[in-house]
């Protein structure tokens, strides 16, 4: 299916880019999973939302869909929507902890977003895990 003018090699490499090339490995996407202890603004869904839009524009990845669900009588649970994957956050702010998923493939780079949120929650420790999803080689 090669066109004269090489438009669909062009297409197909386009489409296969979303997969990461990096330290001699091929894979899906980086997927952090971030723990916030002891920070500010766990019950504030407009302070979450600006920080996860700001974190996104960071890291270079495109919002599709924001959604975030309250809970009676405190706590947050959201899913930010991306072209490159997805955001994911629960929050416990009794306890003073956050939860967060942030799953990003393609020319991002997550890590971006860690910065946004040190900078926003001032949590007091940040525990940060990395998994690379998809690895092909």
């Amino acid at each position: 299916m090669l066109e004269n003018d090489g438009k669909m090699i062009a297409a197909e490499q386009d489409r296969l880019d979303y997969f990461v090339h990096k330290d001699g490995l091929t894979f899906a996407g980086t997927h952090l999973i971030i723990d916030l202890w002891g920070g500010d603004g766990f019950n504030d869904p407009v302070l979450i939302e600006t920080t996860l839009r700001h974190a996104i524009d960071e890291a270079g990845a495109t919002l599709l869909h924001f959604h975030i669900h309250a809970f009676e009588p405190n706590g947050l649970s959201g899913v930010a929507v991306l072209a490159e994957s997805h955001i994911s956050f629960h929050s416990w702010p009794e306890r003073g902890y956050m939860a967060l998923d942030i799953f990003m493939c393609g020319k991002t780079d997550p890590y971006k977003a860690v910065a946004v949120l040190q900078e926003a929650f001032k949590p007091e420790t940040l525990q940060l895990n990395e998994i690379k999803r998809g690895i092909v080689n």
